[in-house]
Parts: C-alpha cells; structure tokens; sequence
C-alpha cells in the first residue's frame, strides 16, 4: 500500500485521533482542567486553525456523531424517566430558549444583520448541547444531584423547544410559516418522547430481562448487550427521522434501560462505557477540529466574542433564575444555569443551515462555530474552578 493510502485508511485515521484524545488527556492533566476541555483545545491545535493534520472529513464527523449517540446512551443509565418528564425542568426550558433567542436576535441587530440574518442567529443560541455538561458531571461524580438532573430534563425539553424555534426560523426565511406547521412539530416532538420513554420503561426493559433468562443468553453472555446498542441506535434513528437530534433517542434508550437487572449477561452500562471511552474521545476532539480561525474577519471576531458573552448571560440568566423560583439555591440555580450555557454541535448545525441556505456569510459562521466552541469551554472551567469548590448546598443530594 502507497504512504497515501495507509494515511488514508481507517486503521490510520482511527489512531491518529486516539492519539490526538490521549493528547488531550495529558495536556488537561498539566492545566488540572477535564479531559473534555483537554481534547477539544488539542482538537483546535491539531486541526485547520494551526496544525492542519486533522480535517473534519465525514470520517471524523461519523466517528464523532457515533461518539454523541453512545454518550448519552450511558447517561441516560443514571436517570429515572420520572425524573426526566418533569413540569418545573419545563420551566427552566421554556426561559432557557426564550432569553437567549431574544438576546442573539438583538445582537444581531445590533451589528446590523438583516431580520433573516438576526432570527439564525437567535436560533442559533437557543440551543443546548448535553453532552459536554453531562459528561463533566460525570466525571466529577455530580450526575445524581438535583441540579444534574434538572440540567438533564431541562435539556431534553430544550432540544424539542430548539426545534421548534429553527422550524419556525426555516418557515419564515422561505415564506412558508404557518402556526399548523409549527403546532405538528410540537405535537411531533413531544408525541416521540413520550410515545418512546413509556415504550421502552414498560415493553424494552422487561423484554431484556424476559432475553437475560433464555438459552441463548446463557450460551452468548453478550447477546443482551448487542440487542440493547441495536435499540440504543434505533431510538437515535427515530429521534433523527422527527427532527430531534440523535442524541435524545440514545438518552431516552438509555433511561428505559436504567432499571434493567440481568443475572446471566454482560452488564450493559459497563459495556457500553468500554464504546464511550474511544467513541466519546473522538467526539470532543472533533469539536476542535471542526473550528477554522482563519474564516475570521475582524469584524466577524469582535461579533463573536460579543455573541459569546451574551450567550452565557442568556442561558445564566434565562436558567437559574426559573431554577431559583422553583427552590433551587444560588448555587444550584447557577450550576444548572451554566450547565445549559454550552451550544456545541447544536448551534454549529444551525449555523450550517444558515450557510447552505445563503442566509449568513461565512465569517458569521465561523464566529457561531467559535462561540459554540467557547460556550462548551467555559461550562467545565466554571464547574471546576469555581462552583463546585462553594459549600453545597445542605438540600443537595449527591450522586
């Protein structure tokens, strides 16, 4: 085989980020900051705005999205369904997407888009990206605090309010906003949450348990566990084919399967957190690599850092004030308000169908992909050097 092709290869390019992940590993190691951030910030290194070793090919953007979807399929383990659907995690939502969409409109206006331009870029910070937040709770054993979990139901319910919001953008950039459309993508959205949690709480987990006794099972330990990444991977199909993103199926599998006991077969989570160490890894490093300084202008730099700020301040503000009205403390009300603040691919894809569509240039793109980059950079830092060393609240409960 010609070097071209060995550097071309699968086996080569699934080393290369491995070894980019286990980069990141050290380097968060040196700056005592989570691996997450570690990853992405070699991810930036190794990619297009300095390297240029890596390029986001659909390889990588592959290997990422599968990465995402296996994510929050273990994280989903950590949480009961009835934790999920809750109205007060409905409320933070709401705020959530209402604030921040109203603060990116305004900042738009402000640097003079046009109302197309301006109601993208709203959209664009209406979005939460899950995963970095979950996986920092993660590893700092916080997943089961009631500010964990109301980052997560919150979360959830902002996916499907994020849809809306970009169904209701898309329908009036192309002239054909009806408030029918947006009510069938409500009903859509919630009727799959709904229709798949109770599904898999009452039907998938109990066939699982009903397979973990059978000959089959006992012969081949780790049947169960492929029939449960088989669901996991169909739940993500069928969030995609609604238009929610992928990662909610994978979450919502993950929930269904969290009461799940099996006597003869591998266990499941711990199956699937072997897959969440390589897959994951690549997913963060990917979020560097998708980023291209040099796609800034000068004027697309100061828009970005202003949007940046206003996009932390809109989801702070928009979350932890709802989560201080239900009864939250200060510090839970703030941990969950930074929680939600990370935008990551969510605003990237929103930001991409503006570009395609014609409707945003490509240094406002790439000041959205830059914001999204530091929104998810800043989650981690605030966690780690500032609300999780404050005393606890004497009402949290930890995992």
């Amino acid at each position: 085989m010609s070097p071209e092709g060995v550097m071309s290869s699968i086996e080569f390019q699934m080393s290369l980020l491995l070894f980019v992940a286990l980069a990141g590993y050290l380097l968060a190691s040196r700056i005592n900051q989570s691996a997450v951030i570690g990853e992405i910030l070699v991810g930036l290194i190794v990619g297009p705005s300095i390297l240029g070793l890596v390029t986001y090919t659909d390889f990588v953007s592959s290997i990422a999205h599968l990465g995402a979807i296996i994510l929050l399929f273990v994280i989903g383990f950590e949480f009961n369904i009835r934790e999920i659907f809750n109205i007060k995690y409905g409320f933070i939502a709401a705020f959530g997407v209402i604030v921040p969409w109203i603060g990116g409109y305004a900042t738009a206006v402000l640097f003079n888009f046009d109302m197309q331009g301006a109601f993208f870029v709203g959209t664009a910070l209406t979005a939460t990206s899950i995963a970095i937040t979950a996986n920092v709770l993660r590893e700092i054993n916080q997943l089961q605090s009631e500010a964990a979990k109301a980052i997560i139901g919150a979360a959830v319910i902002d996916d499907v309010l994020s849809l809306l919001a970009l169904a209701i953008t898309e329908d009036f950039v192309s002239g054909s906003f009806s408030v029918e459309g947006v009510i069938f993508v409500f009903i859509k959205a919630i009727g799959f949450m709904v229709l798949f949690g109770l599904l898999g709480v009452s039907v998938i987990s109990k066939f699982l348990m009903k397979l973990d006794k059978s000959k089959i099972a006992e012969k081949f330990p780790e049947f169960v566990f492929i029939t449960a990444m088989m669901i996991a991977f169909f739940y993500a199909m069928m969030a995609d084919l609604v238009g929610l993103s992928g990662i909610v199926g994978a979450f919502l599998a993950g929930v269904s399967m969290e009461s799940v006991g099996l006597r003869h077969s591998k266990d499941l989570k711990e199956g699937a957190e072997y897959l969440q160490i390589i897959f994951a890894s690549i997913f963060f490093v990917s979020l560097g690599i998708l980023v291209d300084v040099h796609a800034l202008t000068i004027d697309g730099i100061i828009f970005m850092l202003v949007l940046t700020v206003i996009a932390i301040l809109t989801k702070v503000i928009g979350c932890a004030i709802p989560s201080r009205l239900i009864g939250m403390c200060t510090r839970d009300s703030l941990i969950v308000g930074f929680g939600m603040s990370p935008r990551g691919e969510v605003a990237m894809i929103v930001a991409l169908i503006g570009l395609t569509g014609g409707i945003i240039g490509q240094d406002i793109y790439a000041g959205i992909v830059f914001m999204s980059l530091l929104t998810t950079i800043s989650t981690p830092i605030v966690y780690r050097n500032w609300l999780y060393k404050k005393t606890p609240c004497t009402s949290e409960k930890t995992g």
